[in-house]
């Protein structure tokens, strides 16, 4: 009986492995076999070609820009190209240019003479002031360059504007023969006009400069605006609003936004004119603009000169240095117009 039970045990177990056996058998998948990919070859874009450096009797040019004008850069060389001569080595321009570069010439700054044409010649090219170029009054067709433009002129002297200092650095100067000011028995400056052939001129000058240099609007000044407190040229009579209308040179405000302004100043110098709050806003808002102005929160001389430049350029009708509420108006319309970037 137990032989038998063995028996019968022993042939369950073996059963029952063997179906284990065939239930792995059935789960079993094969693997799909992996296709082996291809490896890809690389086809090298063709790189664009440069524009070449063009020699000339030995003196190399580049004058086309492959940089990226709308951040202001620019690769173009307007005259010769300036290179090193190491002894023993030779500089050569086989990757020339790079191009993260852009001008130095950033300002085109406007100023007058106040002395007539022969002089003006003669302290420009003969002392130790300059301009890059001069603009005569004698009604022919010329312009004299006295500088270089990738050199410095001496002809802004100690002055900012924004956030640029010294701006020798970075501007082209325009020198205009003009006889500048005298003054009345009051002490008022009576400016001297500019010829209509020589504000052409002028026009003309600065059109290709800033055109060539992509020198923005805000950027075309007068002496008086980057150094208010000890100039005024080219002054009152010159044309500003001439060349902005003209010739799209330079800044000028809307109508409509300083009429919009207009209202509101006239409540604001009715009511807060002597507070020292309310002359901190225009010191700051002058500032702003980019005139270099200390904030003292008083109408000082400092900010009287200023508020004199301002007027100069933008309201030439008026520039008693003091201001009002057609001033103020016009001011705030710029600062909408051109904000700092």
């Amino acid at each position: 009986m137990r032989k038998t039970l063995y028996i019968i045990g022993l042939s369950t177990f073996v059963f029952s492995c063997t179906s284990q056996q065939n239930v792995k058998k059935n789960s079993y998948k094969p693997k799909t076999p992996v296709t082996q990919a291809k490896p890809t070859v690389e086809t090298q874009q063709p790189t664009a070609q440069k524009p070449k450096v063009v020699s000339d009797h030995g003196v190399d040019f580049f004058t086309t820009n492959i940089a990226d004008p709308t951040k202001n850069d620019n690769t173009a060389s307007y005259g010769s190209i300036v290179s090193a001569k190491p002894g023993g080595y030779k500089v050569v321009k086989t990757y020339f240019p790079a191009v993260a570069q852009n001008f130095r010439q950033r300002y085109l700054i406007l100023h007058y003479t106040a002395l007539p044409d022969d002089k003006s010649i003669t302290v420009l090219t003969q002392q130790a002031v300059s301009s890059h170029y001069l603009v005569n009054n004698t009604g022919d067709n010329e312009i004299y360059q006295l500088v270089d433009e990738n050199k410095r002129a001496y002809h802004a002297g100690v002055s900012s504007w924004r956030n640029d200092k010294n701006l020798n650095d970075t501007s082209i100067g325009i020198e205009i023969v003009n006889a500048g000011y005298s003054t009345d028995g009051t002490g008022k400056r009576i400016f001297a006009p500019f010829n209509d052939e020589q504000v052409k001129k002028v026009a003309a000058l600065a059109k290709d400069i800033v055109t060539r240099y992509q020198i923005p609007a805000t950027n075309v000044l007068a002496h008086s605006d980057i150094a208010p407190t000890r100039k005024q040229d080219p002054g009152p009579m010159f044309p500003w609003k001439k060349l902005y209308d003209e010739y799209q040179i330079g800044m000028w405000y809307d109508e409509m936004a300083k009429q919009n302004f207009f209202t509101i100043a006239q409540a604001d110098f009715a009511t807060r004119y002597a507070d020292p709050s309310f002359i901190f806003l225009v010191q700051t808002t002058l500032q702003k603009f980019g005139y270099g102005l200390d904030l003292s929160g008083k109408w000082d001389d400092a900010t009287k000169k200023t508020i004199e430049a301002f007027q100069y350029h933008y309201r030439p009708q008026n520039y008693d240095g003091m201001m009002d509420a057609e001033t103020w108006a016009i001011l705030q319309a710029l600062n909408q117009k051109y904000p700092v970037k």
